[in-house]
This record gives structure tokens, sequence and C-alpha cells, in this order.
């Protein structure tokens, strides 16, 4: 353990791949995201739309955790969930959340931060449309966040949904769904050499009006 210790503590890295300047960046934060997604995506980035959601629960306590980017446009980003899980109670309570995406390969992160609301139905059955079968099933045999006792239970739920649908049309549960985070803040992050990283953001200061500054490192 000690040796485990000594060696994150030495762990080093100097970011050199590339800069981020005011000048360079677009004014409009969702078409810098845009970019930065599709020179992610061009680098062949592993899981490049996994995101980091941050929320906070009634008894203002954070909790994060990683959830896939399905849809973007006009500064809004959608993802799916249980609207049983903790993430969906601690939306309920508290809709403002916080993403993270971190590609270490292109040394950029970009945080944005926003309001969540739920999708409407239709868009989130077209999406479960979309869904292979066996994610399909998923959705109905796991009550996510909850306590269960086994690994057995789990996969016993799994074979009763399966029984259940077969290979038919399986309608989307009520109980899962999808949210829409709308931005009003964005951090673009640069790593560069001795820690003396690039961060430019951009504050909703009105209706599609953005200001663009930077953060010391």
């Amino acid at each position: 353990m000690n040796d485990l210790k000594s060696h994150i503590e030495k762990l080093r890295e100097d970011f050199m791949k590339g800069s981020l300047n005011e000048s360079s960046a677009n004014d409009d934060p969702f078409l810098l995201f845009s970019l930065w997604m599709q020179e992610a995506v061009d680098a062949e980035v592993p899981e490049v739309q996994a995101m980091n959601l941050a929320t906070v629960s009634k008894e203002h306590k954070p909790s994060s955790r990683t959830v896939y980017l399905r849809e973007f446009e006009n500064n809004v980003f959608g993802f799916y969930t249980n609207y049983e899980s903790k993430k969906a109670h601690d939306l309920t309570i508290n809709p403002n959340a916080a993403l993270t995406f971190f590609w270490p390969a292109l040394e950029r992160q970009i945080r944005i931060e926003g309001r969540v609301e739920k999708m409407n139905e239709t868009q989130s059955d077209r999406y479960f449309d979309s869904r292979p079968q066996d994610s399909k099933i998923g959705a109905w045999a796991s009550k996510q966040s909850s306590i269960l006792k086994s690994r057995d239970d789990l996969e016993q739920q799994v074979m009763h949904f399966k029984a259940l649908y077969g290979e038919g049309p399986i309608k989307r549960p009520d109980y899962w769904g999808g949210y829409n985070l709308k931005a009003s803040y964005y951090e673009f992050w640069q790593g560069r050499k001795s820690r003396l990283h690039d961060r430019i953001v951009y504050t909703l200061a009105a209706e599609n009006v953005w200001q663009k500054g930077r953060l010391s490192p």
C-alpha cells in the first residue's frame, strides 16, 4: 500500500498537445463544444460520449456518476435513465446539475452547468424504440438504485421479461425516459505545460447572449 501511495504521489504529466485562447474560441460555446466533440470522435477517443453527471440531494449532498450523452442540440444535452433512480430523485428536488467530459488523449475537459427537465414522451419513446432488444429488457428488469438480494434476482427478472416479450415489440416503461440539460455555463479546459492550463468560460447573460472570459488555471 505504501508503494502504491508513493507511486500516486509521484505521478506527473505535462500537457503539451494544444492551446486555447479567446480569439480562437468561437463566441458560441455550443459550436465550440460541437467542434471539440467532432475532434474527439475523429481521434477515436474511447467512450467519447461518456460524461459525469453531478446532482444534489434534498439533504444537500452531492453525488456523481457517469452516463452517456445521447442527443445534443442548441445548448441542450440529453441523456436517458430510470425515473426512479437516485439521480432522478435528486433532479426532482433540485433540477440544477453539472456535466463533465474528460478526454485524456486530447488533454481536454468540458464542464457544463444548467437546469434539467424531463424529455417529452415522444422523444423518450423514439430513443427507447431504437435500443437493442436486450437493452429494452434490461430497462424493465432493473429497478435502478434499489437494493438487490443477489445477482440471481436480477437474472430472474431478465428471464421473466424475455419470456413475456420474446422477440416482439417492447413498450417503454413509464418509469424510464430522458432528461435534457439546458446549458447556462460552459468551461473549456485545455491542458498546458507546468499546470498553466487554458480555461475559457462562457456564462449565459441573456437569451442566446454569452459572455466569454478566461479563468486562472
